[in-house]
């Protein structure tokens, strides 16, 4: 590459994450989250949130909010400082939603992160150490890692990692594509250069969703923590579809565990539903499940089982 086409492609890189940022800069506010205290409420910490609704609903990480806060204040780019309170907190997807005192906001547009490519550009938008509307960017530097979820033994699934430099106070903020569409709700430094992101999708749609109107998500649980992964070839043939999802981690005192299930099992069906993805899992495990026996479909150590089992209700 030439000194002049190296210089043009920086130009257009820097080109894009400055329209990135003007664009969702205004839709990332920063959080003091506080506590009630003798005297008054005292900050117990920082985070940040995605603005999800002109009228003040908010979008953040359930860390961020969790334990005994009694709301916060949110701080706005245009100047403004809002009070808000917690609408509800899903530890197990890493998601809360909150609502600020306030209208006009400027939402963010909520994109898909089933589109996503490792080494694609991403742009992370948040409030590291208190500093609001810091950017950094970088790539997709991963996709389908898991997360350790509050409870023991759970994972959140199909978690986006990226090299954009994440610090605390970053989690709550947005993973941003090229587009201006946010993709992830960052959650966690995992160490130097290493950063982790609830992704966006269907699944966490419907999360999000659930605790604007209802405050709480009600699912079924398995109990297991798992990728999407190709699916040996010969199996692949006979079933007409190409991935799975690997279990990669099975929660002790589990559904999952009961059923016998192992690390390595490949399932491939729930209660005859096909299931390609760590997403397509996800979306079936609805509330109506929970208690009544279903049929896993598996792949284990190349041969085909089916395992009876019973989902519980997914808790905190």
């Amino acid at each position: 590459m030439t000194e002049v086409s190296e210089r043009e492609a920086l130009d257009a890189y820097s080109r894009l994450v400055t329209e990135v940022a003007e664009q969702l800069t205004p839709s990332v506010a920063n959080l003091r989250v506080m506590r009630r205290a003798r005297g008054g409420r005292v900050p117990v910490g920082l985070g940040s949130a995605i603005v999800l609704t002109p009228d003040g609903f908010l979008l953040t990480s359930a860390h961020v909010v969790a334990g005994r806060t009694d709301g916060g204040r949110a701080g706005l780019t245009d100047g403004r400082e809002l009070g808000y309170e917690v609408v509800g907190r899903d530890d197990l997807s890493e998601l809360a939603v909150l609502r600020a005192d306030g209208d006009d906001l400027v939402p963010a547009e909520l994109g898909d992160a089933e589109s996503l490519r490792v080494g694609q550009l991403v742009v992370a938008i948040g409030n590291p150490h208190g500093f609001a509307g810091s950017v950094t960017a970088g790539v997709v530097s991963a996709l389908g890692r898991s997360l350790p979820a509050a409870g023991r033994g759970r994972m959140i699934d199909n978690v986006i990692q990226t090299d954009a430099a994440l610090n605390p106070g970053n989690s709550g903020g947005a993973l941003v594509d090229g587009k201006g569409r946010v993709v992830g709700v960052n959650t966690a430094v995992a160490g130097i250069g290493l950063g982790l992101a609830v992704p966006i999708n269907a699944t966490t749609r419907r999360v999000i969703g659930a605790l604007m109107s209802e405050g709480r998500v009600r699912r079924a649980y398995l109990g297991v923590g798992g990728g999407t992964r190709p699916l040996p070839p010969r199996t692949a043939r006979s079933l007409g579809r190409r991935t799975c999802v690997e279990v990669v981690e099975v929660a002790p005192g589990s559904p999952a565990e009961a059923a016998g299930l192992r690390p390595e099992d490949l399932i491939v069906a729930v209660a005859g539903e096909p299931v390609e993805t760590v997403t397509d899992l996800q979306r079936l495990m609805v509330a109506e499940l929970i208690g009544f026996s279903l049929t896993l479909s598996l792949i284990r150590q190349g041969r085909p089982l089916e395992v009876d089992l019973v989902p519980e209700e997914l808790t905190a």
